[in-house]
């Protein structure tokens, strides 16, 4: 009776370890050892925006811009900065002059032109206007969603520019401007901004 009482329990104590055993291999994994065998994430890069699209010449551009620049060429080739105005009054919308607005467009470029009459102001524009242009994106509207920027060279990076480039920077400022504005990384010389639609929006210095 006794030994058939010990194999009795033998017998259940080999069944239990072996239910043990199994449930022990087929169990999942606990959470911790599950996070650990888990790799982490790569941190995200976020992509250097995309370089503009540069143009130049008008055969690309819509008529608008076409008029619109044109409007503004005619006005510096006149060298009389009254002539300008013309072309400002066109929007309804004012073009930013990158002041508080100013009662009298002719009146500030004169004081703010080296030459007193607004003639440095008239140079300037026909110097970027006759150089390539950046296009850029504005707005959501499908058909007058660019903008186009004059010189190209206010929207691109100044530290990676081809000789033929510093060329165009030259044109425009003396040689410790251009340095300065390269080791800046911004161009701080005038550019001028018309939209697809025709609006000017833009005529400034700075960044």
């Amino acid at each position: 009776m006794g030994r058939h009482l010990q194999a009795n329990w033998r017998a259940i104590g080999l069944f239990l370890l072996a239910a043990f055993l199994i449930v022990q291999c087929f169990a999942p994994a606990r959470p911790a050892l599950a996070q650990s065998a888990v790799a982490p994430a790569a941190p995200s890069k976020t992509r250097p925006p995309a370089p503009p699209v540069v143009g130049r010449g008008t055969e690309a551009l819509p008529d608008p811009v076409k008029e619109m620049r044109e409007a503004i060429l005619a006005a510096a080739r006149s060298g009389r900065i009254e002539e300008l105005r013309v072309a400002y009054e066109f929007n309804e919308l004012k073009p930013d002059l990158g002041v508080v607005p100013v009662p009298d467009p002719v009146a500030h470029w004169r004081a703010i032109s080296g030459d007193g009459e607004g003639r440095e102001v008239l140079a300037a524009l026909a110097e970027i206007l006759e150089m390539g242009y950046a296009v850029l994106p504005l707005g959501a509207d499908l058909e007058n969603n660019r903008i186009y920027v004059w010189p190209y060279l206010a929207e691109v990076a100044l530290d990676r520019l081809t000789p033929a480039q510093e060329v165009d920077l030259l044109r425009l400022v003396p040689p410790p401007a251009a340095r300065q504005m390269r080791a800046a990384g911004r161009y701080t010389h005038w550019r001028i901004a018309i939209g697809a639609d025709g609006t000017w929006h833009s005529l400034r210095t700075g960044p």
